[in-house]
């Protein structure tokens, strides 16, 4: 109870499930709580809704300086920038200052692996918490999720072998320097996102790279290496252990997985060792889901290894294969919503990069699709977008929600050569699927793939891809 009686100043709500849980677990600790939001009581309803029979002072649509003043801890929403000048003047006053990360890390009981990435982290943890449990460990899970924040789970880490925990890079931009560290870290990929909050790539790559900036060489840093940034990575001040993760072989002295011929070989020491075939996994999957098992069941070997338990061995692999057909399917990731005869219909409501969308259209193949794209710009470069989409669809084939991000897109399209008709904008996101159904394609594959944020029409990508859902669900279900 190390916050009883505390002042504590909840900077950001939020509609995610982050700041609703720091809320609760801080009345728990019976702390005084002062609530703060740009947003509105109207906006919020749901987050307040769920923190009705909790006693907190609310101040909506606007922060004030004086609740820095008061305020004895200030944790603030992810949503929130370290650049925000509220959070700047309570520096400058010497407030302490946290968030659902720094806080998770500092009270967490357990050990920790803290997984973070462009794209798959999500995937990745998700896969590594599965393999992990079938294994035997007791796990506690969650992050970046909206139904499993940190604070909600930081309970459990008295009862449980340890944490899996997804973070965003605006997660930790608050883990500071000398706090405990994740006993494994994971990068899963870097690439071009969130240009809106950052100064440039280097800053997000950076802000990724504070993950391992408290390892010791007792820990464990996994890699990709197969991604540009990595050598970035490699440059900062390393003291863990590394391992990397490879679509193709690694060279000799690295230690890792990877693929060659489509089966996994381990490699530590100079020794390799074959695993299995991935060939129908690589199929079925893709190859950036490919990348996220290899990610997961490299770190889940390097947990093995700290507790002493063989995951490579026979029994264990046997394990891990049979499992390959149970794997978890992540909502709003490429996902199939609807199947029949002549029609698939995906939603890939999480896709909010260009390089996501890319991603997709890669796994599923283009003859017979309609793309459904577009919404809020994150300052994002679309050119690679717009060259898959010209080289791969047709102009029939695209369908576009209208936003910021949209007007960016049909503009760079434009430029190179790809006339986008008015009539193939729309504002509503049923107007749009109403378009790609009616478009002539034998087979037809519709991708609800955005390659774009989602808060000028949506809450979140979840309340994004939850209305998709609704709106599929409303117009092929039976009729009472």
């Amino acid at each position: 109870m190390i916050f009883k009686n505390k002042k504590i100043l909840i900077f950001g709500l939020g509609r995610l499930g982050g700041g609703v849980a720091s809320v609760k677990w801080f009345n728990r600790q019976k702390s005084k709580i002062l609530i703060t939001d740009l947003q509105t009581k109207e906006n919020l309803a749901d987050s307040i809704k769920r923190l009705r029979k909790i006693k907190a002072t609310y101040i909506l649509g606007r922060h004030r300086f004086k609740d820095i003043g008061w305020a004895d801890l200030i944790v603030v929403n992810p949503g929130v920038s370290f650049k925000n000048k509220f959070i700047q003047f309570a520096r400058t006053k010497n407030k302490q200052i946290e968030n659902d990360c720094s806080l998770f890390f500092r009270l967490s009981q357990n050990d920790i692996i803290a997984i973070t990435g462009t794209r798959g982290k999500t995937t990745t943890s998700t896969w590594t918490n599965f393999f992990l449990t079938r294994l035997g460990f007791k796990v506690s899970f969650g992050g970046n999720q909206p139904d499993q924040p940190l604070l909600k789970i930081i309970d459990q880490t008295k009862k449980t072998d340890l944490s899996v925990v997804e973070l965003s890079s605006f997660q930790l931009e608050f883990y500071r320097m000398n706090q405990p560290s994740p006993k494994i870290a994971l990068i899963t990929n870097i690439s071009t996102d969130h240009l809106n909050r950052y100064q440039n790539m280097k800053t997000y790559v950076l802000t990724k790279a504070k993950i391992f900036q408290n390892q010791t060489p007792a820990d464990f840093l996994i890699l990709n290496r197969d991604d540009n940034w990595t050598e970035l990575l490699l440059k900062q001040k390393l003291k863990s252990q590394i391992y990397f993760f490879s679509l193709k072989p690694l060279t000799k002295s690295a230690n890792g997985l990877f693929v060659k011929n489509n089966f996994i070989y381990f490699q530590s020491n100079r020794k390799l060792k074959k695993l299995f075939s991935v060939k129908e996994f690589r199929l079925n999957w893709g190859e950036h889901n490919l990348a996220n098992l290899l990610a997961g069941l490299l770190t889940v070997y390097v947990y093995g290894q700290i507790k002493a338990a063989a995951v490579f061995n026979p029994k264990n692999l046997n394990r891990i294969k049979t499992n390959l057909k149970n794997l978890p399917r992540i909502k709003f990731r490429q996902e199939v919503i609807f199947k029949q005869k002549n029609l698939i219909v995906i939603n890939d409501s999480a896709s909010t990069s260009p390089a996501a969308t890319i991603q997709a259209l890669n796994h599923f193949g283009t003859k017979n699709m309609v793309l459904i794209v577009g919404g809020t710009d994150k300052n994002l470069d679309f050119k690679n977008l717009t060259l898959t989409i010209k080289n791969r669809l047709e102009p029939k084939q695209l369908i576009l929600l209208n936003g910021s991000a949209t007007k960016k897109l049909v503009h760079q399209l434009k430029k190179i050569g790809l006339e986008i008709e008015e009539k193939n904008i729309c504002e509503q996101l049923d107007d749009c699927f109403k378009k790609a159904l009616a478009v002539k394609l034998n087979q037809k594959i519709i991708l609800f793939s955005p390659a774009s944020a989602s808060f000028e029409k949506f809450k979140n990508e979840f309340d994004r891809g939850e209305k998709f859902n609704r709106l599929i669900k409303n117009l092929f279900s039976p009729q009472p």
